[in-house]
């Protein structure tokens, strides 16, 4: 019964930080700079509009797949107060270490080219936060929390461009 509440626990919370969290920065921060009022920057604009909703597609499709797989493997969430009891490092976990964090630069990048904004300095100017956070604080809470087998984890497994076939630690 333990396990059952901490699973239920652990998938409100990371659904109400799914919401609060990516849904701010991909959803609510691009609404307000943009209104999500559609452009045409050049003419034949279209096939950059295709690319952004692959983009956002694959980006959300990954977001919730990670998130889930604190939930079912790590037993926690994504949210540092609630964290997994277990090092998560299947499914996308095998192939990078920041599916979250790269998944919502994708829905990021694709945004603009989506409706046509030339609004690419908001995601540049996020990853000049988020990438220098996660070197700096939240791979050194991993291997004070996880220790060796975050450590191996982080040797083989790149941060931000996946590997093509995954890691099988």
């Amino acid at each position: 019964m333990v396990g059952l509440v901490r699973r239920s626990s652990a998938t409100v919370g990371s659904a109400v930080f799914f919401f609060a969290g990516p849904g701010t920065v991909t959803v609510l921060v691009p609404w307000l700079l943009t209104g999500f009022r559609w452009h045409e920057p050049v003419p034949h604009w279209w096939p950059a509009r295709v690319l952004g909703g692959a983009l956002i597609l694959a980006g959300a499709a990954v977001l919730v797949r990670a998130f889930s797989r604190f939930v079912r493997e790590g037993r926690g969430t994504p949210v540092p107060v609630a964290a997994p009891d277990q090092l998560v490092v299947g499914g996308l976990y095998r192939h990078v270490r920041n599916p979250m964090y790269v998944a919502l630069f994708a829905v990021l990048i694709g945004e603009p080219l989506l409706l046509g904004g030339l609004w690419l300095l908001y995601p540049l100017l996020l990853w000049c936060f988020v990438a220098p956070y996660v070197r700096w604080r939240e791979e050194p809470a991993l291997v004070r929390r996880f220790g060796a087998d975050y450590q191996r984890y982080r040797s083989e497994v790149p941060a931000w461009i996946p590997r093509l076939r995954p890691w099988h630690g």
